[in-house]
């Protein structure tokens, strides 16, 4: 197989109109969220700022994803096709990708069913492994690189921040926003798990523990009670 080799914009086939799909996906799950269209100076912004910038084709003007709703992508590389007419963009996310607050823009089956991270095999493991790289690799224009920069008190904070998004959501008995904001949640403990160098492993065994603790009590009390 030939080795590939970086390209540059000049390289980029846009259409007529100007423009080039970008088809986005998260780099974790590797879940498509969106799918988008750059002209020449979205793509040069996008890969300036390593955020998304698309060009809107209704309000024909450009689009910093993020910049109204807080829901910044964060590129980790954006790769073209053979034909150099189309992107695929890898990003790590801040919420959602879709205007109607869904992970993804597609989430409306015509066969099948959709996919999503659990039907990958996707794990707490894979992901903490993956907070791993980030922290080692610590890659420009990455929030979870921004976090590890900010050090434990940052990323303390965050915890706390998304500790009370939850409560609130559940207070509000609103499932969805729940389980997304549990997700939030999970990420950030991750986070902090990976900078004291505390393994899923570590939590697991220690769940086991009281599994057998609990046991053991109940084993007592059923032979007290005799």
């Amino acid at each position: 197989m030939a080795e590939t080799k970086p390209i540059t914009i000049d390289e980029i086939r846009f259409d007529d109109r100007g423009l080039v799909p970008a088809v986005v996906q998260d780099a974790v799950t590797k879940r498509v969220l969106t799918l988008a269209y750059m002209n020449r100076e979205s793509l040069a912004l996008t890969l300036k700022t390593r955020e998304t910038v698309f060009w809107s084709r209704s309000r024909q003007e450009l689009w910093h994803k993020g910049e109204t709703s807080g829901n910044y992508q964060h590129v980790q590389s954006v790769i073209a096709d053979c034909d150099r007419d189309a992107l695929v963009v890898l990003v790590e996310k801040d919420g959602p990708a879709c205007h109607l607050g869904t992970d993804s823009c597609f989430e409306y089956p015509l066969y099948g069913e959709v996919d999503g991270p659990e039907k990958d095999g996707f794990s707490l493991e894979e992901l903490y492994r993956l907070l791993e790289g980030r922290k080692e690799e610590m890659p420009e224009g990455s929030y979870t690189s921004y976090l590890f920069e900010k050090g434990i008190d940052k990323i303390l904070k965050k915890v706390g921040e998304e500790s009370t998004e939850v409560i609130i959501a559940s207070k509000a008995d609103d499932k969805p926003e729940t389980i997304y904001e549990i997700a939030d949640l999970a990420y950030h403990v991750l986070v902090m798990m990976v900078q004291m160098g505390i393994s899923v492993e570590d939590v697991r065994k220690e769940l086991a523990s009281r599994h057998v603790i609990d046991h053991k009590v109940k084993q007592e009390h059923m032979t007290g009670n005799r």
